[in-house]
């Protein structure tokens, strides 16, 4: 079955199309994608990953036509950016 596994970071895309013997698990999918060659700095204990923007455990099996997506650890809390932007808006009216 065909499958994509899809990676971006602030230099690189990815979007690889893969086949995959049926019931493949996500983590399978991603091996045998080759992605973690090409991107050693993956670390799939501490980074998450999904299936169409739902996160899923990397143990989950996958259907014909899935787009696995590997995450990018969150570095900014958006709450906390959001009331740096405001408080900075605030700053520009004064």
């Amino acid at each position: 079955m065909e499958v994509s596994v899809a990676y971006a970071d602030s230099q690189h895309q990815y979007w690889l199309h893969i086949d995959v013997p049926d019931d493949s698990t996500v983590s399978a999918a991603i091996e045998q994608s080759g992605i973690l060659n090409r991107v050693p700095d993956i670390n799939l204990g501490k980074q998450k990953v999904g299936i169409f923007g739902k996160v899923t455990r990397l143990d989950a099996t996958i259907k014909s036509g899935d787009r696995i997506e590997i995450y990018q650890p969150i570095i900014a809390d958006p709450k906390t950016v959001r009331r740096r932007k405001q408080d900075d808006d605030d700053d520009d009216d004064e």
